[in-house]
């Protein structure tokens, strides 16, 4: 019973595969279409950065204020 739950679990947080990967682009061009991706993956890029940026500041203030 406790080897099943185990299994349940790993293989919910497995990595996909080579064809899970394909799948998931595939659905991914059909619902956005190709023209659109790289300004969606651009979106992305650009709000990662803003977030590390205000990680960063966010820990410049902590140390500011630390030091007054």
């Amino acid at each position: 019973m406790i080897n099943d739950k185990v299994t349940g679990m790993s293989m919910l947080l497995s990595v996909p595969g080579g064809w899970e990967i394909i799948i998931i682009l595939v659905i991914v061009v059909v619902l956005f279409g190709s023209k659109k991706i790289p300004g969606l993956a651009r979106g992305l890029g650009q709000s990662v950065k803003e977030f590390k940026d205000a990680k960063q500041g966010k820990d410049e203030e902590n140390k500011d204020s630390n030091k007054a």
